[in-house]
């Protein structure tokens, strides 16, 4: 299954790639992780919308994902809205803003219901203890929010 993640706010593009670059740096979503620009529909001018696609397996990828794209949003400084996207069209929308006011049980929260969103019928198996950001997440980190390596 591919998850299309969509950013929007003042330098979505700037953003998008940085995102890309951090969700690439997660050991187990390397190489999972494309950079895609959408060509503009025929005789329509103006800029090319970007997204990410990230292919999802089974073994703990969705948690990964969860929790490395909320800790992303933890340091963001502007207002980025991230909106990841299902193939059925199931959807969720967060905001660095509410990621940025969040305490560390907000934040676990938080992970936990986009990281069940993306399970939801995907049959990629969420793995852990169902708690994916616990201490046996499959990041390995304690902090959900916490960079790994940046």
């Amino acid at each position: 299954m591919s998850v299309t993640v969509e950013l929007a706010g003042p330098g979505a593009s700037d953003e998008l790639r940085s995102l890309h670059e951090w969700l690439s740096a997660e050991d187990e979503l390397r190489g999972r992780v494309r950079l895609v620009q959408a060509p503009p529909p025929p005789g329509a001018l103006g800029t090319v919308a970007e997204t990410l696609t990230v292919v999802l397996a089974p073994g703990g990828v969705t948690a990964v994902l969860a929790s490395a794209a909320v800790a992303w949003m933890r340091h963001r400084t502007g207002e980025v809205v991230c909106k990841l996207t299902k193939p059925d069209g199931t959807n969720m929308e967060v905001s660095a803003q509410r990621v940025r006011g969040s305490d560390m049980a907000e934040v676990r929260e938080l992970v936990g219901e986009l990281a069940r969103m993306l399970d939801d019928g995907s049959g990629a198996g969420g793995g852990g203890s169902g708690d994916p950001a616990g201490d046996d997440s499959p990041t390995g980190r304690d902090d959900p929010a916490a960079p790994s390596g940046r």
